[in-house]
């Protein structure tokens, strides 16, 4: 690629990366006035499923619904959506949202022990490594030892790690057994809505249904914020891994996870103990050894079903 194309694409990646990691703070928002996580998953998926179906309506795409596509659809319902955001949405409760950032930067983490599981990737020495420095960034935040022990309860930290391992199968499903010819949108796009079709219930028989008659708080603008930028993000996440191949795209995960923690600290004033800190930079460094090594893209590319995949598989799809 030209030095002013890869100037434009490095722009476009910040900028990535810096929506999505505002989710997160977004999310805590949400959580603090008692709305509990079926009723905010609902809501969250009906938001990204309208705003899509508005994107879709402008540039005339349709959503197949043939038995193949509705079989990825639920499943990406499942383990993209309801599973890993109910996850996470308990546990922004209970921690820090610059926690909850370091935690589902595990993503490609947790994905390299899944792929060599189902036969998708080789061993290697220096991805085993960042293994193994990702989880020792973890052990960094819940060690009794660790300055942060005890100011929030331990077992919330093995939840928020429920969303980043659900999200790795999620990239490897659709990398072992593929999205039936649709494409990363559609993808979202229809596991959006059937999602939605799940949550509906779980929401109104839980006891959590939200009310959505204005007047509106904190909250409930918050989650509009982040389940419309979410779906906004993602889509320019897919059009950068079309133009600018994945190995490239992939460097979001680093930025999102960083302004994540900015975000978290500009916005709701959070602190953090060094062992925070040096628990971000082993996680960072984690993410950077696991990640695989792949020819970089030299141009743009069409979007073809390798790079679709591959935008699943090595992207983040942190907060639904």
């Amino acid at each position: 690629m030209t030095r002013e194309a890869a100037l434009d694409f490095t722009v476009v990646l910040i900028l990535l990366g810096a929506g999505w990691g505002l989710t997160m703070p977004l999310t805590k928002i949400a959580v603090s006035t008692g709305y509990q996580h079926f009723g905010l998953l609902f809501w969250q998926l009906v938001i990204g499923a309208v705003v899509m179906t508005a994107l879709a309506l402008l540039k005339g795409v349709r959503l197949p619904w043939g038995r193949a596509h509705l079989r990825v659809y639920l499943v990406i319902a499942f383990i993209g959506s309801v599973l890993p955001n109910s996850a996470s949405y308990q546990a922004a409760v209970h921690l820090p949202a610059g926690i909850m950032s370091i935690l589902l930067s595990t993503i490609p983490i947790w994905a390299f022990p899944i792929a060599l599981t189902l036969g998708l990737d080789r061993f290697e020495w220096r991805r085993f490594f960042g293994l193994l420095v990702g989880l020792t960034a973890v052990l960094m935040i819940v060690l009794p030892n660790a300055a942060l022990a005890g100011a929030f309860p331990v077992i919330w930290v093995g939840v928020g790690l429920i969303s980043g391992l659900f999200y790795a199968f999620e990239g490897n499903y659709v990398a072992r057994w593929g999205t039936a010819g649709l494409d990363a949108i559609q993808v979202l796009w229809g596991g959006s809505i059937v999602g939605a079709i799940i949550a509906l219930p779980l929401a109104l028989f839980s006891g959590q249904w939200i009310d959505p008659r204005p007047p509106f708080g904190p909250s409930d603008i918050a989650l509009a914020i982040s389940a419309t930028t979410h779906v906004l993000v993602y889509a320019g996440y897919v059009w950068l891994v079309g133009r600018a191949g994945p190995v490239f795209a992939v460097q979001v995960s680093f930025l999102v996870t960083l302004f994540g923690v900015f975000w978290a600290r500009l916005i709701l004033g959070e602190a953090y103990a060094p062992t925070v800190w040096g628990a971000l930079a082993l996680m960072m460094v984690g993410m950077f050894l696991v990640q695989p090594r792949r020819a970089r893209v030299a141009g743009p590319e069409p979007l073809g079903e390798n790079v679709r995949q591959s935008a699943h598989k090595q992207g983040p799809r942190p907060w639904g």
